[in-house]
């Protein structure tokens, strides 16, 4: 039976969630090691978590590959993400991954070949008249949206192959894996961001006793956590529920920002109408679904 503290308890992993971006401005160092930290304290974390619980750690070679191979795209939406915020702020990069309905609703058909449904492109329209909105005017962080909506786009590519995943093998098990992918696709690529896109000629590995704090939580409360225990809300908490909840994310996210940051995240008009689109369809969206399934069940 689902209780008032259960739908508590999924508001409070979501603004978990939201507070991802905030996390990422407050680390010191640059956010491809800030996500080699992430990755590598969370797959030990999970590693652990799994020998406790008594998970066999056994995969077949070809999941295993496609697996850490997802967890190389996981580690690369991060990397955009917090870079996202970096150049621009912690709202935009918020509101550039808050498109990721929309990606989602193109790459789905596309990879477990079902048809596109016909809501999901008007939606989609929806979010592209927003970012339009906000990139018509002179917008400041151009820059960081197009890196927060790269990082949606992989975002929602290995969402959408992970619900291939779920079906066949343990959650947990699953990102243990994803995470340890995240963390040797970042070491492979050290050598080519050292020579082309890192300031600094010698990896910044050292960390202050306020970003292990940073970093602790956002591997062990924003990852580990969060992520199972929303795995263990679905057994009380419909999919539909879930998933219109975890839409706030952004709009808890950018809420903290402005209370810890203040100026720095204060925006144009012109930003906050191009949101107003892009959250129109990222709400809308469960609410068509809800009820077209609905009216399918009734003619049925």
């Amino acid at each position: 039976m689902t209780t008032t503290k259960d739908y508590l308890h999924l508001h409070f992993i979501v603004v978990v969630w939201g507070f991802t971006a905030i996390l990422g401005l407050l680390v010191s160092i640059p956010a491809v090691e800030m996500v080699f930290y992430r990755t590598l304290i969370a797959f030990l974390a999970l590693g652990i978590l799994l020998n406790f619980r008594g998970v066999s750690f056994h995969i077949g070679p070809v999941d295993l590959i496609k697996i850490i191979l997802t967890g190389i795209l996981m580690g690369a939406h991060w990397i955009f993400f917090f870079a996202s915020a970096r150049v621009s702020t912690a709202s935009v990069s918020l509101v550039g991954f808050a498109t990721l309905a929309f990606w989602t609703s193109l790459l789905e058909p596309w990879i477990i070949k079902r048809k596109i449904r016909w809501f999901e492109v008007l939606l989609g329209l929806l979010v592209l008249v927003g970012l339009y909105i906000i990139f018509s005017f002179d917008f400041a962080y151009s820059w960081g949206l197009v890196l927060a909506i790269i990082s949606a786009v992989l975002a929602s590519l290995f969402t959408v192959i992970n619900s291939t995943f779920i079906k066949k093998h343990h959650p947990l098990l699953i990102m243990f894996y994803e995470m340890i992918g995240a963390c040797l696709g970042i070491v492979i690529f050290f050598p080519i961001y050292l020579n082309y896109f890192s300031q600094y000629a010698t990896l910044q590995l050292h960390l202050l006793p306020l970003d292990w704090f940073y970093i602790g939580i956002l591997s062990l409360i924003c990852t580990v956590y969060a992520y199972t225990a929303s795995i263990y809300l679905m057994k009380k908490i419909s999919p539909f529920a879930i998933n219109l909840t975890v839409n706030l994310e952004p709009v808890y996210g950018i809420i903290l920002a402005v209370m810890i940051f203040g100026e720095k995240e204060k925006m144009t008009t012109a930003f906050y109408l191009g949101t107003v689109f892009i959250l129109a369809s990222v709400f809308i969206y469960p609410v068509l679904t809800r009820y077209l399934a609905g009216k399918n069940l009734k003619q049925i």
